[in-house]
């Protein structure tokens, strides 16, 4: 499956938050207005993957999102995943990894030292997924989800970038 990233767009909102629904068990999954509020927090970003089709060997946008990440910097040097959405179909590509790198270069690149983010303690698949980008637990939270379901809470370090690096 090929696929481009690119910047979120007020009109991809419902999209996202529809994937966000279908990626996440309910008391997990955001509301739209959790969803909106982190989007539009100061320091954050949302970066948005669409799947590309192949038609008379030229590459044409797929006009399907199929997966999101929001993150954001925070002014003591600790980035944070808020939420990175692949839809079950699109697993297993490399959306979520790529989607993450560019993420963690963002950070990097605003002087984050160290990435951190949740994820319930049931979902082996995530966990799995962020132990193979070097992300270690540094924490459990109980009943961190509406739902009632704890959360674990992982760290990476990020080495960061020197000024004439990030603009090479």
């Amino acid at each position: 499956m090929e696929f481009a990233l690119r910047e979120f767009r007020p009109e991809d909102f419902e999209t996202l938050w529809n994937i966000d629904q279908k990626c996440f068990a309910p008391g997990i999954a955001y509301s739209r207005r959790e969803l909106l509020i982190y989007i539009r927090r100061r320091g954050s970003f949302t970066v948005v993957a669409e799947g590309i089709s192949k038609a008379a060997n030229l590459a044409v946008p797929n006009p399907g999102i199929i997966g999101f990440i929001v993150a954001e910097a925070n002014s003591r040097g600790v980035g944070h995943i808020i939420s990175i959405d692949v839809l079950p179909a699109a697993r297993r590509f490399g959306v979520g990894s790529k989607l993450l790198m560019v993420a963690e270069q963002r950070l990097r690149s605003k002087g984050c030292r160290a990435v951190i983010l949740e994820t319930a303690v049931d979902n082996a698949s995530a966990l799995s997924f962020y132990k193979r980008h070097q992300y270690h637990v540094i924490r459990a939270v109980p009943r961190y989800y509406s739902n009632g379901m704890d959360a674990l809470v992982l760290e990476k370090p990020l080495a960061v970038q020197a000024k004439n690096e990030a603009s090479a």
